[in-house]
């Protein structure tokens, strides 16, 4: 009977899928891939330096297919020359998730509302677990790390944006969930028991960072410290606006105000001042909605961070920007922005966008929130919850994450 790619040389795992676009989750098994190799024979032959007596023996000349591409032959047969006989691949990490976020993608990813989900999908990329079992040319982690994996876990490794540390936006890169590696097997990921990644797409945890509270940060954290750094919003004294105060929101305020900036809460709900003010630390809020505190408010912020994925006018976030100003656009929303190019020209203003961050910029991120004590606001819920969560998270009803209790609420007999 023919096997599908990821029953090959792979780990059994359970975990909570979607079965269809209602996107209701439900119990699941399945197959971890192995990330590091796959075998495929090639041919029998004889190796003249594998020998009894002086006799050479059969082997089976056979390819070790990385997840990024390119066949390394190697021969097994009698011996095994340069090869991992592990249940893990040579480069791969096993860790058994203990967190996983609820991020917004997942709820549009299990409804299949960007057109492009995998059924079934097991959703969840903002995941901490701790290892339990290295390939053998693992070098950065050992049985018992505290580790997290975010939004992918390969890429090509040889273009442009690989060789310079920004995967995110290679054109190749796989994501942790639903979409399907160069040999045909699907990716899944955190709301299951174990997982098994390259370890290049894998962070440590710094041991005083709370494993619950970590985990968003490996998603929302990333996404909002990269055009932080990118786009030169991270110098003290800098006026930075925040539109929105949700998961994205409120992580865009502590990073901002950590790396020394004055920052603005811009929101249409007059109920969070207090929140923004007092709890999260921000130093001004401007309702959007008023327009005597936008009119007061024109050409005072160096940049703004955009985390809304509502659809909501640009022009009056474009008039709170000085000149040089740069408005950078983190949600995305159902419909086109409708953009008035005037303001652009008279300021000199900028729109940008950005998507996560490579691997060696969110190890960074990791470790300024370890140095900064920066840690998500969650609710942490457990597996068989995660259904009602995700209906809650529809009508923005959580502060300000949702966290999936893996390690002791997934029961393998749900």
């Amino acid at each position: 009977m023919t096997r599908l790619p990821e029953e090959v040389h792979s780990n059994k795992a359970f975990g909570w899928a979607a079965k269809d676009s209602s996107g209701v989750l439900s119990p699941f098994n399945f197959f971890t891939s192995l990330t590091g190799m796959a075998f495929f024979v090639f041919s029998m032959t004889f190796v003249a330096d594998v020998s009894i007596d002086g006799s050479p023996l059969p082997c089976l000349v056979v390819g070790s297919f990385g997840r990024s591409g390119g066949a390394l032959p190697m021969m097994v047969g009698f011996n095994f020359l340069d090869s991992c006989i592990l249940e893990t691949g040579e480069k791969d990490v096993t860790f058994k998730v203990l967190y996983c976020g609820i991020c917004h993608s997942d709820l549009h990813m299990v409804k299949n509302e960007w057109g492009n989900s995998i059924y079934p999908l097991v959703p969840g990329h903002e995941i901490v677990g701790e290892v339990t079992e290295i390939g053998c040319k693992v070098q950065k982690f050992k049985v018992g790390d505290r580790v997290g994996v975010g939004c992918m876990v390969g890429s090509c490794h040889s273009c442009d944006n690989c060789i310079n540390n920004l995967e995110n936006y290679c054109a190749k890169m796989i994501f942790t969930y639903g979409t399907k590696y160069h040999d045909g097997a699907v990716t899944h990921g955190g709301y299951s028991n174990t997982m098994v990644v390259d370890e290049h797409f894998v962070v440590s945890i710094p041991e005083n960072l709370p494993v619950d509270a970590t985990a968003p940060l490996l998603c929302a954290g990333i996404t909002v410290y990269s055009p932080l750094r990118f786009y030169g919003l991270d110098k003290p004294g800098l006026r930075v606006g925040v539109v929105g105060l949700g998961g994205l929101g409120h992580l865009a305020v502590k990073f901002a105000k950590a790396m020394g900036t004055n920052v603005t809460v811009i929101s249409t709900s007059p109920s969070k001042q207090k929140e923004a003010l007092e709890n999260l630390g921000a130093d001004s809020f401007l309702v959007s909605r008023d327009q005597d505190q936008l009119q007061a408010a024109i050409g005072t912020l160096d940049g703004i961070i955009d985390t809304v994925s509502a659809q909501h006018p640009l022009l009056p976030l474009l008039g709170l920007l000085k000149s040089h100003g740069k408005l950078v656009i983190l949600g995305i929303p159902g419909k086109p922005f409708e953009l008035q190019v005037f303001p652009l020209i008279q300021g000199r203003k900028l729109i940008g966008g950005s998507m996560i961050g490579g691997m060696k910029e969110t190890q960074e991120m990791i470790d300024f929130a370890a140095e900064h004590n920066i840690k998500t606001d969650i609710e942490v819920i457990a597996m068989d919850y995660v259904n009602t969560a995700m209906d809650r998270l529809l009508k923005g009803d959580v502060k300000y994450r949702f966290v999936i209790d893996i390690g002791n609420t997934l029961r393998t007999s749900s």
